[in-house]
């Protein structure tokens, strides 16, 4: 049993200890606590104030770099209007659309380079804090916001896309224990401070999850502790039963299962952030401070195998950014922090090495531009 130090929102803080307080075993798992701590109604992380994510945040991502990133996405996007012969409407789904730049860029460059391209913007975006400023943002272009269960099964014809998305979904803490896997609980003490503490997974699914990715977690060495996102497989789930015909693109941080989960790896992926720096724990600074673990990307390509989608590419994000054009941006002469800015989007320690991950249905097996550079492993 593990006690840590809280540091605290007192609305959230008081939400977790009544949410503890009413299970039978006065414990959540860390799957439950991180879907509170970031996404509980006007107290989360991600429902408070949207100005947590840029310069003057905690963390910032590749649109905070100027609207290069966007535009090579709207190449792509294009690239994907035209392989589905142009349909009508042509549907493109973002999912958690931060800010909203993200869209802006790529609405704008359409405008210019694409005017024939006129596109059914849809955003999916849970936080009523974020939707509010996308919609500031967004106040003059044709997007609109929807749930999911807005989106009828299989009435997609056109693309679905994230980035930066799967990294902040909810996942399990797991540790292994005398040859047997052990979920990590979270539970408070006679003085409110959180503990941690094993016990029986609550779900068969978790121990599942190593068997099909065929990783032998179960001979690791006591005191192994990893992530599993359950949620992500969730997730892909509901993305495949809207598509009906066209892609999912994936952007985000991530390894493949072997490099995931090595034994070497011995503590996980989770990581906290708090204005632009990084630590651990995850019960401090409760409500300000981002959660994050990083993607098991062949679990989303195993998965998606069985819902129907195919994998078309998988590459790195300065790989792709480069295939779509932005090698030629560099070329060109330009003021230093410009250049900078784009050298950041495609360091392979930083934004460059994310994961791009390129799914399909009923589109056959055709190259797309951005993974022209060819595949690699994370």
């Amino acid at each position: 049993m593990t006690t840590l130090v809280t540091t605290s929102s007192t609305d959230l803080l008081d939400l977790l200890l009544s949410e503890i307080h009413q299970q039978p075993n006065q414990r959540m798992t860390f799957a439950t606590y991180m879907n509170l701590v970031l996404y509980a109604p006007e107290v989360g992380y991600y429902s408070r104030t949207p100005d947590r994510i840029g310069s003057r945040g905690d963390f910032f991502t590749s649109p905070h770099l100027g609207t290069d990133f966007g535009e090579m996405l709207a190449i792509q996007l294009a690239e994907m209007w035209e392989l589905l012969n142009r349909p009508q409407p042509f549907t493109v789904v973002e999912m958690g659309a931060g800010q909203g730049l993200l869209a802006k860029d790529i609405l704008n460059y359409w405008q210019q380079q694409y005017p024939a391209l006129l596109a059914d913007y849809v955003i999916i975006e849970t936080s009523a804090a974020m939707r509010r400023c996308q919609q500031q943002v967004l106040v003059d272009q044709p997007v609109r916001w929807v749930d999911w269960a807005d989106l009828s099964t299989a009435s997609i014809t056109g693309c679905l896309f994230s980035n930066e998305l799967i990294d902040a979904l909810p996942v399990h803490q797991v540790v292994v224990k005398d040859g047997a896997l052990q979920e990590v609980y979270v539970t408070v003490d006679n003085n409110n401070q959180f503990q941690e503490i094993l016990g029986t997974p609550s779900t068969p699914r978790l121990l599942e999850y190593f068997e099909q990715a065929e990783i032998p977690v179960l001979s690791y060495k006591d005191g192994y502790r990893t992530e599993v996102n359950l949620a992500a497989i969730e997730w892909l789930q509901t993305v495949s039963s809207k598509l009906n015909k066209g892609y999912l693109l994936s952007i985000d941080y991530g390894y493949t299962s072997q490099r995931y989960y090595n034994p070497q790896r011995s503590q996980g992926t989770l990581q906290c952030y708090y204005q632009h720096r990084y630590h651990s724990n995850p019960y401090l600074h409760l409500g300000q401070q981002d959660l994050t673990a990083h993607v098991d990307f062949t679990s989303l390509i195993r998965q998606g195998n069985l819902l129907g989608l195919q994998e078309l590419g998988f590459t790195k994000q300065g790989m792709f950014l480069m295939a779509l054009g932005l090698a030629d941006r560099i070329a060109q002469p330009e003021s230093l922090e410009r250049r900078q800015m784009l050298h950041q989007l495609i360091e392979p320690m930083g934004l460059g090495g994310f994961g791009v991950l390129l799914q399909g249905k009923n589109v056959g097996s055709q190259v797309l531009q951005g993974f022209r550079g060819g595949d690699f492993a994370l």
